[in-house]
């Protein structure tokens, strides 16, 4: 057979093709599918709970006051009933012992299906809590103890005048309440701001918070009886005779400003951020009061999550190389993050990931089927979010494929080990250039959330690679405790297929550093292809020769004449993607389309200047946008320079 030259040509092109092709790197969805659940025309979800039962039928609770149980829930026709109806915002749902138990906004109820034809008979109230009315006083649960008991938390309310402080108005808001069968109340733990997220891990409670008020980010704690969360509000109740809490208000506000301020008019003036100002965080003050709890992990704000919400524990034999790790949905980004804990010195901390995105609707509840994929309850109602939908059912199935991801990262007194979920590319997994590092923390202030504060760009020394080529010791220098260190690993590959890492970036909260020999820097890689060559005497001369201020040619007449203004032009959504990201902005806005926060298309509307958008980026004005429910975090980090680009862009949209 004979081949032309241009029929050669093609085929080479097509095998460079299919190569290149070959090459790309997996995505999320190659190996986590989200698959929607069928739904019944009629029920509008709005997931506030989901659990489990013991033969494999699902329990939801939904905001809209409803229970339906739902038989086959992981098949193509999975069979609903509605179990129980008529109760108020119901965010939280349990079995024990044939009865669910749900948390209403104003008790714990137990719901009984005496004569069993799938209905609940019996709503018992188990205990009651006080409501004051207003609307955000949610509460969370019940989820249930290793003794049996229930454990429930509510959220605060907020004020009058000053709309944006958070308020415990009635008992036991801003707290975590355990409740017997019986219906005696104990109070658990204080300090809580909006605990949407509870969870048992292990028999461990845990919860995650939102950022907020006194809340820099959202993050994962562990909640030990007695403990103080961080949020103030509560502290009013701690003189109550059963409180395990004893930090009482006055001391605490001794302590910390809370920024209650008046203007001339007598009016209260909302705290904002105060660039290059003496701050407190989390860390120094639990110096001050020891009852406060450190998060275990941080959940970086705009990377990781907004609003963050329920974790569960990934069960053996599930997601593959994960089993054993948590995952933590988020209400407001749409997303699933997972998290690698380890105790160093005492201490609980770890590392979190990003490990799914693109749910139709806000991540609130997560429940494990029977078949090992994981159940995704969303809603978005009054509280917004990336997804498009505002409710849903999901499942988030595993394909048993097993991703490139660090699997873990570990602690060590001089770094941190890597281990990843595939062996890597030696050749890049030795290269300094492959890693980066940063640390920063977050302010502890009356202010509605934090900007990364004390940022610092890490140098790493040094890596020393396994030799099953599974883990990568990095050498870190000025490892500082507390912080959160961003490990970022752009450059690295995996030894089958040259890919990068699925997820590039890990959050290590570093509560402790461990104890233990230190690498020497003759047992490790130094190896850095970014390192410039030093070049030669002559090249030297030559790139610092003068050149001439106006070269001959310049005297002629063709170059004489005046040159063309130039006009500037807009930068296009490629052009500033990458600041969109690094600044969290996508995290909230979107384009077109109403998310957390307005579309850019209706700020461009505004016709704002672009120093107005670089002030209102610093300190954002919530009263500027009344329709949106989530406030805007200030957000300093943001320089002039990419402000003002990324509010040309804005401005440059129809």
């Amino acid at each position: 057979m004979r081949y032309t030259f241009k029929t050669l040509t093609i085929l080479a092109l097509s095998l460079s093709f299919s190569t290149l092709f070959a090459q790309e790197t997996p995505k999320e969805e190659d190996f986590f599918r989200i698959n929607k659940v069928k739904v019944p025309e009629g029920p509008i979800l709005e997931v506030g709970g989901l659990v489990t039962l013991p033969n494999g039928d699902l329990g939801i609770s939904t905001r809209r006051g409803e229970v339906y149980i739902v038989q086959n829930p992981t098949s193509s026709k999975p069979y609903w009933k509605r179990f129980a109806y008529g109760l108020h915002e119901i965010l939280g749902i349990a079995y024990k012992d044939g009865a669910l138990y749900v948390a209403q906004r104003g008790e714990l109820t137990k719901l009984i299906d005496k004569d069993m034809d799938g209905k609940a008979d019996v709503y018992e109230t188990i205990y009651a809590w006080p409501l004051s009315g207003h609307y955000h006083e949610y509460s969370f649960g019940p989820k249930i103890a290793a003794d049996g008991t229930f454990l429930v938390t509510a959220n605060v309310a907020f004020g009058d005048e000053e709309w944006w402080r958070a308020e415990s108005r009635v008992p036991m808001r801003g707290w975590a309440m355990n409740i017997t069968e019986d219906g005696k109340m104990t109070p658990y733990a204080a300090g809580f701001r909006s605990p949407a997220g509870i969870g048992m891990l292990d028999d461990q409670f845990y919860y995650t918070e939102n950022q907020g008020d006194w809340v820099g980010s959202g993050g994962l704690w562990k909640v030990n009886k007695g403990d103080f969360m961080g949020h103030p509000a509560s502290l009013r109740w701690t003189s109550r005779s059963d409180s395990p809490v004893k930090l009482q208000s006055d001391f605490f506000y001794s302590k910390m400003d809370e920024r209650r301020i008046k203007n001339e008019q007598g009016r209260y003036i909302k705290p904002e951020n105060r660039v290059n100002e003496t701050f407190k965080t989390l860390f120094e003050m639990k110096k001050t009061f020891p009852e406060l709890r450190l998060p275990a992990v941080w959940l970086p704000y705009g990377i990781l999550g907004i609003s963050s919400a329920e974790p569960v524990k990934i069960p053996a034999n599930s997601f593959g190389p994960f089993a054993g790790q948590i995952l933590v949905g988020d209400q407001g980004m749409s997303i699933i993050s997972r998290i690698f804990m380890e105790t160093v010195k005492g201490e609980e901390q770890g590392a979190s990931f990003l490990f799914r995105k693109g749910f139709r609707s806000g991540v609130l509840r997560l429940a494990w089927g029977t078949d090992g994929s994981l159940f995704v309850g969303e809603t978005n109602r009054g509280w917004g979010s990336a997804g498009d939908a505002n409710e849903g059912l999901e499942r988030l199935v595993y394909n048993n494929k097993v991703p490139f991801e660090m699997k873990a990262v570990r602690a060590m007194p001089d770094g941190f080990e890597i281990e990843f979920t595939k062996p890597v590319d030696r050749k890049s997994a030795e290269d300094l250039a492959s890693y980066s590092a940063e640390s920063f923390i977050y302010k502890y202030h009356p202010v509605y959330g934090s900007p990364p504060v004390n940022t610092e760009k890490l140098k790493i020394s040094g890596v020393k690679v396994s030799d099953d080529g599974l883990k990568a010791r990095i050498i870190v220098q000025n490892l500082r405790q507390y912080y959160i260190h961003t490990l970022t690993l752009d450059g690295l590959r995996s030894q089958d297929g040259f890919y990068s890492l699925i997820h590039p970036v890990a959050f290590y909260t570093l509560n402790q550093i461990p104890d233990g020999n230190k690498l020497s820097l003759k047992e490790v890689s130094t190896k850095n292809s970014e390192t410039v060559p030093t070049t030669s005497a002559a090249a030297k001369k030559a790139s610092t020769a003068k050149i001439p201020a106006t070269a001959p040619e310049s005297k002629s007449k063709s170059v004489s004449a005046k040159p063309a203004p130039v006009v500037a032009k807009a930068p296009t959504f490629k052009e500033v993607e990458g600041l969109l990201t690094k600044n969290t902005c996508l995290a909230c806005h979107n384009a077109t389309k109403r998310q957390i926060g307005p579309p850019f298309v209706e700020i461009a509307k505004r016709k704002y200047s672009g120093d107005k958008i670089f002030q209102l980026i610093h300190n954002p004005q919530p009263q500027n946008w009344p329709g949106y429910s989530t406030e805007m975090p200030p957000m300093p980090q943001v320089t002039k320079a990419e402000a003002l680009k990324i509010a040309a862009w804005i401005n440059s949209l129809k």
